[in-house]
């Protein structure tokens, strides 16, 4: 068992690769990226004849040190976010044109002359004719607060 696992290590450490490889392709996310980079060193040592602790060893290191090294820069990048002209609407002052409720779906106000569905994030309703404050925009709907 050990001879075959010994002489055939290599094929688990390509399916391992090629596994990352199509992870990382299907999520966008440098999930896996890491995986894949140790599991192709792994594959080398295993293709020298490199014993299965030493290429379960550089599989480590090298997915670690891969994911330790670049990962903060992942993460710097993934959070930008580019401001759109949207946001221009949040922390303005508008007027409840229908009910906010959040239970029954219903809401909508008004912001600088546009018409925008509304959500309040508390779960609160606004009764309409009420003023409010945008504190938020996802997507379509804008989320406001009672004006103070």
């Amino acid at each position: 068992m050990m001879d075959f696992l010994m002489n055939n290590m290599w094929v688990i450490w390509l399916v391992l690769f090629i596994a990352s490889i199509i992870l990382e392709a299907i999520s966008f996310q440098l999930f896996s990226i890491w995986f894949a980079l140790g599991a192709v060193v792994a594959l080398v040592a295993s293709l020298l004849g490199a014993p299965i602790w030493l290429q379960i060893l550089l599989f480590i290191v090298v997915s670690g040190a891969a994911l330790g090294a670049t990962r903060p820069l992942v993460r710097k990048i993934q959070r930008k976010q580019e401001p759109t002209n949207a946001d221009r609407y949040v922390d303005q002052a508008g007027v409840v044109l229908e009910k906010i409720d959040n239970v029954k779906g219903t809401g909508q106000v008004k912001v600088l002359g546009q018409v925008w569905t509304a959500r309040t994030k508390d779960g609160s309703e606004i009764a309409k004719g009420a003023s409010v404050r945008t504190i938020a925009i996802e997507g379509v709907k804008l989320y406001v607060e009672t004006a103070e």
